[in-house]
């Protein structure tokens, strides 16, 4: 893959402002002199600590509410049925909590940027109230895609894959920084980000499209861009999840997946974008929870390894940064060990940050009695809290104060110039797969448009969906139109309803998401193509669809649904811009696995060329 934009800079990287602590600048590695200095300073803060104190900061629970100490009722009642406390002010000085991540929906953390700066204050006044006052470490999952937290008011991003087909480093490394600089203005400080998996299975059900491409080199350059971005930000950026979750047809969120690469194909396939993003000076990386033998013969889950985490991360990659697990409550972490041990045996393998524990008085209570007993010394403890502690002084939270200002998140958060700037590197991923006979870009004559199809709720915003949002933009670019939302298994009479819809129209523009071999979706797209109507295909999420619409011919892929997608989408197809994504990943065919359909690589523009 080749940076096809880095003799077009953004005004925005260019104009990078480089987040300055106390130890020098975010994302710059200190001198063995500066080093030595920190250090000295934080093991001070270290040894004024209680060992329960020590053990808090190891911990990032989830919680539920707005607010710090008034959350509503149903959400107080939520926390003492699952955490035992009231408030996450409550649970932060029960258990001395270092840090604490956010959601959106199930938790209701997140309403609005002012009130996540306002939730973000409020955590940090809880932690400054501890004994042994430290600032929390606040993270959040913000990958962008298909993976959104903050949605209404901050600024969308085209998500990995989405990134990986526009091929441009300064694309991803501003849109990094532009997600990073959002954040931090939340009083956000660690995003569990970029995935650094590499997606050579098509069928993979948890990565996917969350990943950059098909191509281990390819991305490892995205995935250095990306840290790159958030760093300088001042966000600690995450690589995940070692040692590469690319090659699974199973979800470690409901069992324990393995990886049957042999150590020359993991080296070949799994480590470059672990490498890059460790040359890139990543501050932190996400273990996954998966097998793998050629790694580790006796078949833990890879966070529960210390032949992994530190034979293979920490010997051979040479990363002394910090550890975080992938959460502790999903099943294939919990399938040989009981929720007492697993945060216990990440430790001892050579974890630091233990995530989202199921239930933190058992995984905290786990952890101190192996602490009292000898099995985990106070000096392996020492190790993790000071690694904690390096990245908290990198973001600034022990040079400062760690609140955030309403007058800062109005500026930042959803700023005109990064959404304007979403927009256009949404324009460069969007991929024409299929045009025959020149069927886009839409002619002038072709006003009235019906959108059909398949497409999920917005990631943060249940009440926003794909039909209506396209066609949406449709409008505002001047066409009159219509949809009807058929989803991902219309039966017959929904069929029938799209078809009738479709006479008079001068084009169909049908979405779909996830099509199979038995798919509905495929009768829904042969019963428009008999009418005679000029029929536009766009899969907005996996670019595997088009393997099964063999008779289409016009057909894109977005990569996702969300609002900046759909609409480069939009501005594609009706010609207002030129397609200029090119596949990160291969397309095999239906009828044949072994040989593709399209290679990584392919993309057409409107002149043929591709």
């Amino acid at each position: 893959m080749q940076d096809r934009s880095l003799s077009r800079r953004t005004v925005l990287a260019s104009a990078t402002v480089v987040a300055a602590s106390a130890t020098g600048v975010v994302g710059v590695t200190a001198t063995p002199a500066v080093a030595h200095r920190r250090d000295s300073r934080l093991k001070k803060i270290i040894s004024r600590m209680s060992i329960e104190a020590k053990i808090g900061q190891l911990f990032v629970p989830y919680f539920h509410g707005t607010s710090a100490t008034s959350p509503s009722q149903s959400d107080q009642d939520r926390n003492l049925a699952a955490l035992g406390v009231r408030t996450v002010a409550e649970l932060i000085a029960k258990y001395h909590i270092g840090g604490v991540i956010y959601f959106h929906g199930w938790t209701n953390n997140i309403q609005d940027p002012r009130q996540i700066a306002e939730l973000s204050n409020g955590v940090q006044r809880a932690s400054l109230a501890l004994p042994t006052p430290i600032p929390s470490l606040i993270s959040i999952d913000q990958e962008h895609g298909v993976n959104v937290r903050i949605g209404s008011g901050a600024t969308q991003l085209p998500g990995a894959m989405a990134l990986g087909a526009g091929g441009s480093l300064s694309d991803a490394r501003t849109a990094g920084w532009i997600s990073g600089t959002e954040l931090a203005a939340l009083g956000i400080h660690q995003n569990f980000a970029p995935v650094a998996d590499v997606n050579v299975n098509p069928a993979n059900p948890i990565i996917n499209i969350r990943s950059f491409g098909a191509d281990a080199r390819d991305v490892g350059r995205m995935v250095a861009a990306q840290v790159t971005g958030y760093q300088q930000a001042g966000v600690i950026a995450c690589a995940k999840h070692f040692p590469g979750h690319g090659d699974t047809g199973e979800d470690s969120h409901t069992g324990l997946p393995v990886i049957t690469h042999t150590r020359e194909e993991w080296d070949r396939i799994d480590a470059p974008p672990f490498r890059a993003a460790i040359a890139a000076g990543v501050d932190s990386i996400m273990t996954a929870h998966l097998q793998v033998p050629a790694l580790d013969p006796s078949n833990d889950p890879a966070t529960l390894s210390p032949a992994i985490l530190q034979g293979v991360l920490r010997g051979e990659l040479g990363f002394d940064g910090v550890i975080v697990t992938d959460a502790l409550n999903m099943q294939g972490v919990r399938t040989k060990y009981g929720d007492d041990r697993v945060p216990v045996l990440a430790l001892k393998a050579g974890a630091d940050q233990l995530l989202f524990p199921p239930d933190i008085a058992v995984a905290y209570n786990g952890v101190l009695a192996a602490v009292r007993s000898g099995e985990i010394t106070e000096a392996r403890l020492d190790e993790s809290v000071l690694r904690i502690l390096r990245i908290k002084e990198k973001a600034g939270l022990l040079s400062g104060s760690p609140y955030v200002s309403r007058k800062e998140v109005d500026r930042i958060v959803g700023a005109r110039r990064h959404r304007h700037a979403a927009a256009r590197i949404a324009e460069r991923t969007t991929t024409l797969l299929v045009n025959e006979d020149r069927t886009l870009p839409l002619r002038r004559s072709q006003r009235k448009l019906l959108v059909v199809g398949a497409g999920p709720a917005f990631p943060t915003d249940d009440t926003r969906t794909t039909v209506p949002e396209l066609a949406a933009a449709f409008d505002d670019l001047g066409y009159r139109t219509t949809h009807l939302a058929t989803g991902r298994t219309p039966d017959t009479a929904k069929i029938d309803e799209a078809v009738a819809a479709a006479q008079g129209r001068d084009a169909v523009i049908v979405t779909t998401e996830n099509i199979n071999a038995t798919s509905p979706q495929r009768t829904l797209i042969a019963r428009l193509l008999a009418t005679g109507v000029p029929v536009i295909h766009l899969a907005v999420r996996n670019p595997y669809d088009i393997a099964h619409l063999a008779d289409v011919r016009a057909s894109l892929a977005s990569y996702c649904w969300t609002e900046v997608e759909l609409r480069a989408a939009a501005r594609v197809i009706a010609g207002r811009v030129e397609p200029r994504g090119k596949l990160p990943v291969p397309i095999q065919r239906a009828d044949d696995p072994t040989r593709y359909l399209f290679r990584s690589g392919h993309g057409l523009s409107y002149d043929g060329v591709d």
